[in-house]
């Protein structure tokens, strides 16, 4: 057994929250020096903040991260859903909307599971993330040359009856919130995910990073599918060990075949050592039955993953490079 506790090439957090977005007050990290201190302590040479939103709210997070650290953060920016309600040309009016929020700094667009799940039109019709009135957005991301870091639909589980036969009972349980289950209110997950596919294949030009193992992590047959007839789709491992360390070997044949289409990521907000060192032993070693939380707590399912043990080229890909070629901002 392995305590890996700095990444053995200096790695980029392509996947946090560091605003004031998820958090019910203050900004999610409290101290942007503590958090300078972890990332050095862990050898994460620098992170993406998923929280910028737009206006306002995107220059204070400019402020505290990317222009007071340059190439330390990377701030992606979101669009305002609510135009959708706004009547015909949402599409258009979303594009200028990330148009200016590049102009201000922003190095990417986050695109949350709300597009699919809540977004509605002026209408009231839900909006899948295909829908052809967002196609100018995409074009604009693509014309921008910033990513899409987008997150559709969930954990299957999530879209299961909640009974006994759903391994996630507890989880649900606990967050009753995460289920759509109700085929009246939601899409089922197989229809979110052609949404997605569609998506993808419709804008070559535009650049997708598909949050959470590509959207996929328990159906990594689409996902090598996927990689295997799209350029323009990358997947970030952020919150996904438990899924993806269930499934090792299929996961690091995945990753080995496929070393240019992933990114480092955690989705811990704050950072952490622990997590850190989770995640890089889950990725460097090949200890069997670790616990994928670092307290032993196993929130998400009682069960324990192996480790991937990747090649050093791999790594390297994984931990860094990949995301210095796709988010500008960036040093290496």
């Amino acid at each position: 057994m392995h305590d890996v506790s700095r990444s053995s090439v200096a790695a980029i957090d392509a996947h946090n929250h560091l605003g004031r977005w998820l958090v019910a007050d203050g900004w999610a990290v409290p101290s942007v020096e503590a958090l300078l201190e972890t990332m050095e302590a862990a050898n994460v040479a620098a992170q993406v903040n998923l929280d910028g939103r737009w206006g306002d709210e995107l220059e204070a997070n400019l402020d505290r991260y990317d222009r007071s650290h340059p190439g330390r953060f990377a701030t992606f920016c979101h669009v305002d859903w609510s135009e959708a309600r706004s009547g015909p040309g949402f599409g258009e009016r979303l594009a200028a909307s990330l148009s200016r929020s590049v102009d201000a700094g922003a190095r990417g667009l986050k695109v949350w599971k709300d597009l699919g799940l809540y977004v509605r039109d002026h209408d009231d019709v839900l909006i899948m993330p295909d829908d052809e009135r967002l196609t100018r957005l995409w074009e604009a991301a693509a014309d921008l040359h910033v990513p899409v870091l987008i997150h559709t639909a969930d954990p299957i589980a999530f879209f299961e009856p909640v009974d006994e036969t759903n391994e996630r009972l507890e989880e649900l349980l606990e967050h009753p919130d995460w289920w759509y289950g109700d085929r009246s209110r939601f899409p089922s997950f197989d229809d979110l995910m052609a949404s997605f596919e569609r998506l993808v294949r419709a804008n070559p030009d535009t650049t997708f990073i598909g949050a959470h193992a590509g959207c996929a992590a328990d159906d990594l047959g689409w996902l090598e599918r996927m990689l295997a007839t799209t350029s323009n789709l990358f997947a970030d491992i952020a919150a996904r060990i438990p899924e993806l360390g269930r499934r090792p070997r299929t996961t690091r044949r995945l990753m080995v075949r496929h070393p240019d289409r992933f990114l480092f990521g955690t989705d811990a907000f704050p950072p952490d050592v622990a997590t850190y060192r989770t995640v890089f032993r889950f990725l460097e070693t090949a200890d069997e039955h670790v616990p994928y939380e670092p307290d032993g707590s196993q929130p998400q399912g009682r069960w324990a993953i192996e480790g991937l043990e990747l090649p050093e080229d791999v790594l390297r890909a994984v931990y860094a490079q990949n995301a210095l070629r796709l988010i500008p901002g960036l040093e290496p």
